[in-house]
């Protein structure tokens, strides 16, 4: 995509939404720290339900170590890899009080000595709680990046590094979100809402459906199956019941 029509890429994408957010719901950065490690593989909804219970009583590494492995399962087991994920939470959480102070580290490589923080979950974690322009790539966001054509990478990584690039620098802020919202909402997996889509006209997707393209062609009706050779298109009579007698 040339760097014109990336500029017009993000200029809509902020039009449209000039205020984004992430929709994982916290009260700190440590409580969205826990909340994006909870998301890995799954939805942001899931952890939504489950998040609010576990907050009440476990809002800070210390409440959270003092709750326990066992407590956090019970609270999150609507979540995919419920066990996993609480070991993580509780592990991380006693790193942050030895290491940190209690405290949840500003750079990506300290996030990432975390237990069940990845870079995704790092980037995620600066951009939102610390204002960094960073750019977490998820499954929204690879898609969006190679089917537009504004970041095409084989690997998470290559579209972050794309992104890096590409995105004007006073965009940067919130183009995760843009990203990630657009990809959520619609530039979906399957059946992407091309019609409504904001940036239809710079988007490189070769299976896009444009306005020009809607109108869709009458179904032709299904003719009569041809009747076989040989047989007689006249109803055969019936056959005389016997008399009785």
């Amino acid at each position: 995509m040339k760097p014109g029509d990336v500029e017009e890429f993000f200029r809509r994408l902020a039009a449209e939404r000039p205020n984004p957010r992430g929709e994982l719901e916290y009260l700190s950065p440590y409580t969205l720290l826990v909340a994006v490690v909870l998301s890995a593989q799954a939805t942001d909804a899931s952890v939504n339900k489950a998040t609010p219970a576990l907050f009440a009583v476990a809002d800070t590494p210390e409440k959270m170590v003092a709750l326990g492995e066992a407590r956090v399962q019970d609270f999150i087991k609507t979540i995919g890899l419920y066990r996993t994920k609480a070991k993580n939470v509780v592990r991380l959480s006693e790193m942050l009080i030895a290491e940190h102070g209690g405290e949840v580290p500003r750079t990506r490589d300290a996030l990432q000595q975390l237990p069940g923080v990845g870079r995704k979950t790092a980037n995620v974690v600066l951009n939102i709680a610390f204002a960094e322009p960073t750019i977490a790539v998820d499954t929204h966001i690879f898609r969006v990046g190679n089917r537009t054509g504004l970041a095409p990478g084989k690997t998470p990584d290559q579209v972050e590094a794309r992104l890096e690039k590409v995105v004007p620098d006073h965009y940067k802020l919130h183009a995760h979100h843009w990203l990630i919202l657009h990809g959520r909402y619609v530039c979906v997996a399957r059946k992407p809402h091309c019609l409504s889509c904001v940036v239809n006209d710079l988007c490189a997707f070769k299976g896009k459906t444009t306005l020009e393209a809607a109108p869709l062609k009458a179904k032709r009706k299904k003719a009569p199956a041809r009747m076989a050779k040989g047989k007689s298109r006249k109803k055969r009579s019936a056959k005389p019941s016997p008399s009785r007698r």
